[in-house]
């Protein structure tokens, strides 16, 4: 026997590029909010959630958003076309006046959706995720 140290390595994480495929705007104006997030407890928001990923794009730039270097697991993705540039989602009597969407495209009752709902999993190649966002009012 050689009496070779055993080394342990932790080897890192993999990661994958995330492409979010946004439809139905009704204008140009404004931003697109998008929060990526893999902790059900800061869904849909992403507020609070120190591991959440973050976009902020001109909505007349939007087709498609990219996220990359993004760890393999399970994610939920929520989307605000924040229309009037405030930061936030604007809502008349708690109904959204601007659109929102999330990843699934799941149907919109009353409220967001859960998040095992709109879950996905990132886990090798590439991934596209389309959302189409909605409005109310």
């Amino acid at each position: 026997m050689l009496g070779l140290p055993l080394m342990a390595t932790a080897a890192p994480s993999p990661a994958t590029r995330l492409d979010v495929d946004v439809a139905g705007l009704r204008s140009a104006k404004g931003n697109i909010l998008i929060c990526l997030t893999r902790d059900p407890r800061y869904f849909p928001d992403c507020s609070g959630d120190p591991a959440a990923r973050t976009l902020t794009i001109a909505a007349t730039n939007v087709a498609a958003a990219h996220f990359t270097d993004v760890a393999h697991g399970d994610y939920a993705l929520s989307l605000i076309h924040d229309e009037n540039g405030n930061g936030k989602l604007d809502t008349r009597l708690g109904i959204p006046r601007e659109g929102i969407g999330f990843s699934r495209n799941p149907r919109l009752m009353f409220g967001p959706p859960s998040f095992a709902s709109v879950r996905f999993t990132i886990g090798g190649a590439a991934l596209h995720e389309p959302v189409t966002v909605k409005y109310f009012l």
